[in-house]
């Protein structure tokens, strides 16, 4: 039994989410337990902040939603801190992104994701997480706060988007792998740690009474800035190396369980 957990922080696909895109058949009756214990609960997720409102509608304005792998935090439809990108910055990564084969690019602000994307598989994996989506001709002409560059590659963006980015904008910016066919480029100091760490002095709780859930590259700084830190059973190795603790997998509702053990 684990009493003293007052914040809760999850990644949702591969972690709170099963394969089908679902949330756990008991989430709400679990939420709702941990409301009355006083448990903040936070979706932490590299998906847009209008696609994780319109996953959670019951409930928006009981939850802080760490948005684009931590660069927005908004809670009761209030910004609570962001990390954005410089437009000249985001020109040169988006010029460069360009130039590497089979990639697609979602452009990340705050008011809208964009694209110029044109086939449909493309398009339709896009907006599985970026619900309000524009597509544009040019990117270079997007005009927005930009907290987030977000490239699509079907072929594996580890092995083939990852040696390109990395070496030219890893000193300057986070460049993450966030999922099999999914990379990011944000601000340096962005990540959903970097969040976490904000939120712990916001709402007073301590890394101790922090749990968090994770199973990819992009949940690297929230394990470690959470004490009760959880790698799902279908997570990356290195991400199993580096929690604490291991929960079952996201298609057995691992999320939920653990939960229920340790703190309901």
């Amino acid at each position: 039994m684990t009493a003293s957990i007052k914040f809760i922080a999850t990644d949702m696909d591969g972690t709170l989410l099963c394969e089908k895109k679902q949330l756990p058949s008991d989430f709400y009756d679990v939420f709702n337990q941990l409301q009355q214990k006083n448990v903040l609960f936070a979706a932490a997720s590299g998906r847009q902040y209008q696609s994780l409102v319109n996953t959670f509608a019951p409930i928006k304005d009981d939850m802080i939603f760490i948005a684009e792998n931590g660069t927005l935090v908004m809670y009761q439809g209030k910004e609570l801190y962001s990390s954005t990108i410089p437009t000249n910055e985001i020109h040169d990564i988006l010029k460069t992104v360009k130039q590497v084969q089979d990639c697609d690019i979602v452009l990340c602000g705050k008011n809208a994701a964009y694209t110029e994307a044109t086939s449909e598989q493309a398009l339709d994996e896009i907006r599985k997480y970026y619900h309000n989506l524009e597509l544009v001709d040019d990117l270079l002409a997007v005009d927005d706060e930009f907290i987030k560059v977000a490239v699509l590659n079907f072929n594996g963006t580890e092995e083939h988007v990852y040696p390109v980015l990395s070496p030219q904008f890893g000193g300057t910016h986070q460049v993450v792998v966030s999922a099999k066919i999914w990379l990011d480029l944000m601000h340096k100091t962005a990540s959903k740690g970097a969040a976490i760490k904000y939120l712990q002095k916001e709402f007073s709780f301590t890394f101790e009474e922090s749990m968090s859930f994770g199973d990819f590259f992009n949940d690297v700084e929230m394990l470690k800035e959470t004490y009760h830190s959880y790698a799902m059973d279908n997570a990356h190795p290195e991400i199993k190396k580096l929690a604490r603790f291991e929960a079952p997998s996201n298609n057995e509702q691992g999320v939920m369980t653990v939960i229920k053990k340790t703190i309901l």
